[in-house]
């Protein structure tokens, strides 16, 4: 089954890190990924720009509305994704647990809503 590993972080924390921590951690983002596809479970994913470019649509009475930002104010913002296949959510929760933000912020997993044929 496919999961979508939604990373959640204070993106504010890259900012007090040195560049040496920065790319430390970048590197075990890159390690994890190849191992991932290695093991046939890495099926993509994407860091995401800061949540200051962020832009928030929605259609009210017929009408699109475009605000700035994210909706919610909160101390962690989603930063990136990874989409794998895992045997069992047990499969996919080992995976996230490796994700390096999961030691400063949270990992939602999801299961991905298969899409019928055609």
């Amino acid at each position: 089954m496919k999961y979508a590993l939604l990373i959640y972080a204070d993106e504010r924390r890259y900012e007090t890190m040195s560049e040496a921590e920065q790319g430390a951690v970048f590197g075990e983002y890159m390690g994890l990924v190849e191992e991932l596809k290695a093991a046939g479970k890495y099926l993509g994913g994407e860091p995401l720009e800061a949540v200051a470019t962020a832009s928030t649509v929605r259609v009210q009475n017929g009408k699109t509305v475009v605000t700035d930002g994210p909706y919610a104010e909160t101390r962690e913002q989603l930063g990136g994704f990874f989409l794998v296949e895992a045997e069992s959510l047990d499969d996919a929760i080992a995976m996230a647990a490796r994700i390096p933000d999961a030691r400063g912020g949270s990992i939602e997993v999801r299961p991905v809503m298969p899409l019928p044929a055609g």
